[in-house]
């Protein structure tokens, strides 16, 4: 659904489990600082919301968006997350540079999913101009920081849940 028909603040707080116990990384891009703080800052107010310490949280800044998929993986190799949020702001510009970087960020970041047990999650802001991008870091259109945490908070959830499900199935399986 196109975030212009969904405001990306609004969810129901009861269908998302408490973060108490759940460790994140954050890895923010300094391009489009002004979008991409307030991401964070969505991100940060949701997750604690729902119970995440401010010490299971790791946030780290990276230069543009294209380094969130070297950062994401050094923040996943290196820690102990339980899941990634990858936030960054692309706005078109005059050249196809706005293309590549969406495209490899994108490709980048559906790869590390592919390639380590946790999930990353994709909080990349493609928009036509300035004003998009401010409608979806907190403005009319709600804060992609916030869905995303939202996100990170279920995938992680799921991860759990589906452990237990199968260390239950497994030892019935076994036993047979």
């Amino acid at each position: 659904m196109a975030s212009e028909l969904k405001n990306l603040s609004k969810y129901d707080p009861d269908s998302v489990a408490s973060a108490e116990n759940m460790k994140f990384g954050i890895v923010v891009s300094e391009w489009n600082h002004d979008v991409t703080g307030a991401l964070l800052q969505g991100a940060l107010d949701t997750l604690k919301k729902h119970g995440a310490k401010e010490e299971n949280i790791i946030v780290r800044w990276v230069p543009g968006s294209f380094e969130l998929i070297a950062g994401g993986k050094a923040m996943a190799e290196k820690t102990f997350a339980d899941a990634i949020i990858c936030l960054g702001c692309v706005i078109q510009g005059d050249t196809p540079h706005f293309d590549y970087v969406c495209q490899g960020t994108t490709q980048g970041i559906a790869q590390l999913n592919l390639n380590y047990d946790i999930p990353f999650i994709f909080g990349l802001l493609t928009t036509n101009n300035l004003e998009q991008a401010m409608d979806r870091c907190g403005g009319r259109l709600g804060n992609k920081g916030t869905e995303c945490a939202v996100t990170a908070i279920k995938m992680i959830a799921l991860s759990n849940d589906l452990d237990e499900v199968f260390d239950d199935e497994k030892e019935n399986i076994f036993r047979k």
